[in-house]
This record gives C-alpha cells, sequence and structure tokens, in this order.
C-alpha cells in the first residue's frame, strides 16, 4: 500500500472540479479582457475620426458662411470649393455617426471589463472559500451566460482594435503591477 502524502495547515487540496472551474474562469477572464481592450480600442479610434472629421467640418463651414457674406471678390470658387468639402465631410459624419460608435465601443469595453474583474475576484477569492463546488460552478455558468449576452449584443471589433489589442497585451498593457511584482 502506498504512504499517503500528508498537508500541512497551510496546503489546501484542489479537487478535479475546482481546478476545472479556475481554467474556465482563466479563459473567460482572459476572453473579456481580449474584448474589453478591443472595444476601449475602437471607441478612441471612433472619437479620433470624430474629430478628424467634425473640427474640419466646423472651421470650413464657418468659412464659407464668412465668405458668403463677403462682397463679390473673385472667392466663389474657393467658397464653391469649400462648401463642397464640407458638404462631403457632413455626410460622412452622418454616414459614420463616429460618436456614437466611440459611445456604443466605450460602453461595450466597460461590460467585458467588469466580467473580467468580477470573474478575477470569483478565480482568485471565491474559489478558495468555502462554497460548494456546485455553487461555484453555478456562479461560473452565470458569467458564462453573460459573456455570450454581451457576444451577442455588442458590436464586433474592429480588425485594426483587435490587431492593437493583441500588440498591447502582448506587451503589457493589460497586467498590473501587483501582479508583476509578486511573479517576480
Amino acid at each position: 500500500m502506498a504512504k499517503r502524502k500528508k498537508t500541512t495547515a497551510t496546503e489546501v487540496v484542489v479537487s478535479k472540479t475546482k481546478t476545472e472551474i479556475i481554467k474556465e474562469a482563466l479563459r473567460i477572464e482572459e476572453s473579456a479582457r481580449f474584448s474589453a481592450k478591443s472595444h476601449y480600442n475602437d471607441s478612441s479610434m471612433w472619437g479620433f475620426f470624430h474629430l478628424l472629421l467634425g473640427v474640419p467640418t466646423t472651421v470650413l463651414s464657418g468659412i464659407v458662411a464668412v465668405k458668403s457674406f463677403a462682397q463679390f471678390d473673385g472667392s466663389h470658387n474657393i467658397s464653391g470649393i469649400i462648401a463642397l468639402i464640407v458638404a462631403a465631410l457632413s455626410g460622412l459624419m452622418t454616414f459614420l455617426n463616429p460618436n456614437q460608435k466611440s459611445a456604443i465601443h466605450h460602453k461595450a469595453g466597460s461590460s467585458y471589463d467588469s466580467l473580467d474583474n468580477r470573474v478575477r475576484i470569483f478565480r482568485t477569492l471565491d474559489c478558495w472559500g468555502k462554497d460548494s463546488e456546485l455553487v461555484l460552478t453555478n456562479k461560473l455558468k452565470e458569467f458564462s451566460e453573460e459573456q455570450s449576452r454581451l457576444n451577442a449584443d455588442c458590436p464586433q471589433p474592429s480588425f485594426v482594435g483587435y490587431i492593437t489589442t493583441k500588440l498591447g497585451i502582448k506587451n503589457g498593457e493589460a497586467e498590473f503591477e501587483v501582479d508583476k511584482r509578486s511573479e517576480g
């Protein structure tokens, strides 16, 4: 008969079920972190487009307005060209609606960030408490269902947002200083 290793008071025996719960929680965390950061990146990108299109539209509209009240000085061609540019930029602003897209992606990023934080706390604290494996499994299923709802309800991150996120996370942008200190 093989000798059984005795555990000390500080050691925790982790069941196969709890190990799988923790692994699945890590998967949800990672996915939520990528989704949050992708949406935040897209929110920033659309905010930039809003300024890129909105500021020139506003400035050029003012120039056209001033020119239209000026006496004829042969610059009507310039005013006409500026008016065409303003019309094109205004059309793009209406069609793309970058301010609304920025807000939608920011809200999605915040929702995924909230899920990421709650799953991390679940994994690092709740899983080590006195809750039964059934309670932990049910809570994990709730997190998974919330992630599925977010995936269905939130807009798809752009390819640029995804690539920026992947590079950013690879370069440590999503790491907390406390985690870096406890690893090394």
